[in-house]
């Protein structure tokens, strides 16, 4: 993997680490900290995810365009962190969870779905090799 690390806004930290810490939890990741600047940090197999109030003071908003995917190690991993979202102020998007077919043949399971800042997530497991 070449992406060290991904930042996204938050307005409220504390409904962020209430979803994330549930639906990154249902992927095996652990709970996510608060450092010495008051952003909630996870970090896992080498990568770590930032949610913080912008440093311009403005409000966070969504990037139109922009989608953040996480890993599964199964189509009910992929399931259980959609469902965990959900339950913890995410909102659904897009088709229900269910099987894709992407370019070259590929055969991939997604789940979309928003979170609390409205932040475009996709839960994602490969089914056949790339």
């Amino acid at each position: 993997m070449f992406i060290n690390h991904v930042v996204l806004g938050a307005n409220d930290i504390e409904a962020s680490r209430t979803f994330y810490d549930a639906t990154l939890g249902a992927l095996g990741v652990p709970a996510g900290v608060i450092d010495e600047k008051g952003r909630l940090v996870y970090q896992h197999d080498g990568n770590r995810l930032v949610i913080a109030r912008p440093i311009d003071g403005q409000s966070a908003t969504h990037g139109n365009g922009t989608t953040i995917g996480f890993r599964g190690t199964s189509p009910a991993a992929v399931d259980a962190w959609h469902a965990a979202g959900i339950a913890n102020g995410g909102i659904s998007i897009e088709d229900p969870p269910g099987i894709r077919h992407g370019t070259e043949n590929r055969v991939l399971y997604l789940a979309y779905m928003r979170d609390p800042s409205g932040n475009k997530l996709c839960g994602f497991h490969r089914i056949s090799p790339p």
